[in-house]
């Protein structure tokens, strides 16, 4: 009998890829999932401030080739342990892509000890250099469609 279970970091990787789903952005959707003791603490995705004006409804408000107005998912999902007074420090981070250098150096600075990524995104040298001098445990997240052919997932979608 096969185990019907996907693995833990393709549990957290996949909440990470439906939450992406909620994204504002028109550039990219992020999704992140904040874990500790295999519970999930808080999630984000990249989007505006609560209020304004979304990107995917009055376009990005670029500057200097970045827009002004995204939140990144890593940073929400921090904000929302913020907000509701939960502890950051020592848990792992599921993000659909590598995090920029700014989430990189608020990751650090949140305690976060693990940094697991789906998608490679401009990978920043010395966020790169910062999180192995710190470290912290970064590792590529596949996902394995033979995984998910045995799991009840395959009852939702049609996994070739």
């Amino acid at each position: 009998m096969a185990n019907k279970r996907i693995p833990w970091d393709q549990y957290f990787m996949l909440q990470a890829v439906l939450i992406s789903s909620r994204s504002t952005c028109e550039r990219l959707s992020v999704g992140a999932v904040l874990v500790r003791n295999k519970r999930i603490i808080a999630g984000g995705y990249n989007g505006s401030v609560s209020g304004d004006d979304h990107c995917i409804d009055v376009g990005c408000y670029l500057v200097n080739g970045h827009c002004e107005r995204t939140i990144h998912a890593e940073m929400n999902a921090v904000l929302q342990c913020a907000k509701f007074g939960e502890s950051t420090d020592q848990a792992e981070i599921y993000v659909t892509d590598f995090p920029c250098l700014q989430c990189t150096k608020m990751l650090l600075q949140a305690g976060i000890k693990k940094i697991k990524y789906l998608r490679e995104y401009h990978n920043n040298e010395y966020a790169e250099r910062l999180l192995r001098k710190e470290g912290v445990v970064v590792e590529k997240i596949e996902l394995d469609h033979h995984q998910l052919e045995d799991s009840p997932l395959a009852d939702y979608f049609s996994i070739d």
